[in-house]
């Protein structure tokens, strides 16, 4: 069984997750909070494999609380699920840095959330499709662009694979995708990733999306 933590200001909302995910018959709720603080401390008192966690609220919001759990060798290695809506682009860059695993919106359909939770789970990181967009233009304008608008160089040299994966990456494709892009298993294009991760310094799937455009990294190679 997947266990799971809800995170979220809004009991109606938890109740609605909740519902969601304890239908699956390999997922179940351990436990739920109100705000960032009781969803840092119901992490350490229930120790779930996944925190779905809504990035803004009052008081300790989602960003903060996932900078807690990353800093705490106790939670450090939790898989956290953001939860977020199109207006949400600081508080989207700040869990990015933060080190959240995976971003969605709220109101996805209720398969896609669950889907998401497994994958979590299985060790993916995944970034919405519908929000890169706008993460990645908040990013960009924060800090990410180089000061005469042009891409930054990446910190390392990018092998045309590396490319090719990062590429796809930004393009929204999962792991079998891009195996099926290179002629690749998906273990194979698992490891490509986290070798990405090591090399770069990143510290998610969705950071080496963002860097991606940050280096320029985004168009179909083919």
């Amino acid at each position: 069984m997947i266990r799971v933590l809800v995170v979220d200001d809004q009991p109606t909302i938890r109740l609605g997750l909740r519902m969601i995910l304890d239908h699956e018959p390999d997922i179940e709720t351990v436990g739920e909070a109100g705000d960032g603080a009781a969803g840092v401390a119901a992490v350490l008192d229930s120790r779930p494999d996944v925190v779905v966690l809504d990035v803004r609220m009052p008081g300790v919001d989602g960003v903060e609380a996932t900078r807690q759990l990353r800093a705490d060798p106790r939670t450090a290695s939790v898989r956290i699920l953001v939860l977020t809506t199109f207006d949400d682009e600081d508080y989207l860059v700040g869990a990015l840095r933060a080190g959240a695993d995976a971003f969605l919106l709220k109101d996805s359909e209720p398969a896609t959330l669950t889907e998401t939770v497994r994958a979590v789970f299985r060790g993916e990181n995944v970034l919405d499709p519908k929000i890169t967009g706008s993460l990645v233009r908040r990013w960009r304008t924060l800090d990410a662009a180089a000061p005469d608008g042009e891409p930054r160089e990446a910190p390392v040299d990018l092998s045309d694979r590396d490319r090719h994966v990062l590429s796809a990456l930004a393009r929204g494709r999962t792991n079998r995708q891009i195996g099926a892009e290179l002629g690749l298993s998906e273990s194979a294009v698992k490891a490509q990733v986290h070798g990405l991760l090591s090399r770069t310094g990143c510290v998610s799937r969705a950071q080496l999306v963002a860097r991606a455009y940050e280096w320029g990294v985004t168009g179909d190679p083919r």
